[in-house]
């Protein structure tokens, strides 16, 4: 009995943070209900009759992002004022992009529209939720329309499979996936490269099986659960754009964006390789990233 009580307070322990968020992006889902059905509100979801909610969502989570995390938003200034996609490196929990766009919307009121992978569409209970956050499928098509609509579009092209395989070495598992460098060349738009320092000091997966692997590929569901939720330091640096260039090929552009920028925030490689330097122990440590939640001289 005692082993079995042990054991089961050891799940509880690891998986405890991450329930929490599920229940807490469920509570917001539930909230919105309620203020649509309150103000009878029936407009365009991604219209400004929509703001008061969207302010008092993103207050919640930069609130939990101060607390639990101690989060942090650089580079702001780096986003263009009109149309531009938004590339960043996918954790096990992708809650520092939700932290990311709260403060966005709360520093700028801008909304920034996020690709999403199918299965996410399929989740009870979040289709409010997900129209009024700007979460969106991710067809060229869409996506186009919205940069012409003059929103940011932001998108992780190691999506998934990134969240569920990376590890605490940030390797870029983005394949063959060029689709976002086409769409920035169709729309004349910039690339924005973005990462958060410690994201997988944060949430981790258990270590690749190849059971977890084979059964991924086949149902293209995110079946391993991430563990953790340790309030380490969360830091999101926003990269300078890479502008379009009407003689630059697709290829071209995709390895500008893998091999200057990686996945962090700076133009250049050896930028990357200062801030990776500075600011992120590879591979990452749990301990360290907790230790500079009290760090008060980083600039």
């Amino acid at each position: 009995v005692v082993v079995i009580l042990l054991t089961i307070s050891a799940i509880l322990v690891i998986f405890i943070v991450p329930l929490t968020v599920v229940f807490l992006i469920y509570l917001t889902s539930i909230f919105l209900l309620i203020y649509q059905r309150n103000s009878e509100i029936k407009g365009d979801p991604l219209s400004d009759v929509w703001d008061n909610a969207r302010k008092t969502i993103a207050s919640f989570w930069d609130i939990y992002a101060r607390i639990w995390h101690g989060y942090e938003l650089h580079g702001v200034e780096n986003l263009p004022e009109g149309p531009g996609i938004l590339v960043y490196y996918h954790g096990a929990i992708p809650i520092d992009y939700l932290y990311f766009l709260s403060r966005l919307f709360l520093w700028k009121k801008r909304l920034c529209l996020s690709v999403a992978d199918h299965f996410v569409f399929r989740l009870p209970g979040l289709k409010s939720l997900l129209e009024v956050t700007g979460v969106i499928p991710g067809t060229r098509e869409e996506c186009l329309t919205a940069l012409k609509n003059g929103h940011l579009v932001s998108i992780s092209p190691g999506g998934v499979r990134e969240a569920l395989f990376s590890d605490e070495s940030y390797q870029l598992m983005w394949g063959n996936r060029k689709g976002f460098a086409q769409v920035a060349l169709d729309a004349k738009v910039p690339i924005i490269p973005m990462y958060t320092q410690n994201v997988r000091e944060g949430y981790r997966m258990f270590k690749e099986r190849k059971f977890f692997r084979e059964l991924y590929e086949s149902s293209r569901l995110p079946l391993m659960p991430p563990y953790g939720g340790l309030p380490v330091k969360f830091r999101t640096y926003i990269g300078e754009p890479i502008p379009y260039d009407p003689n630059i090929t697709t290829e071209e552009l995709v390895e500008k964006v893998c091999q200057g920028n990686f996945l962090f925030s700076f133009q250049t490689k050896m930028a990357v390789q200062a801030l990776i330097s500075k600011h992120q122990t590879i591979p990452g440590s749990m301990w360290k990233a907790l230790l500079e939640r009290f760090d008060k001289c980083h600039k």
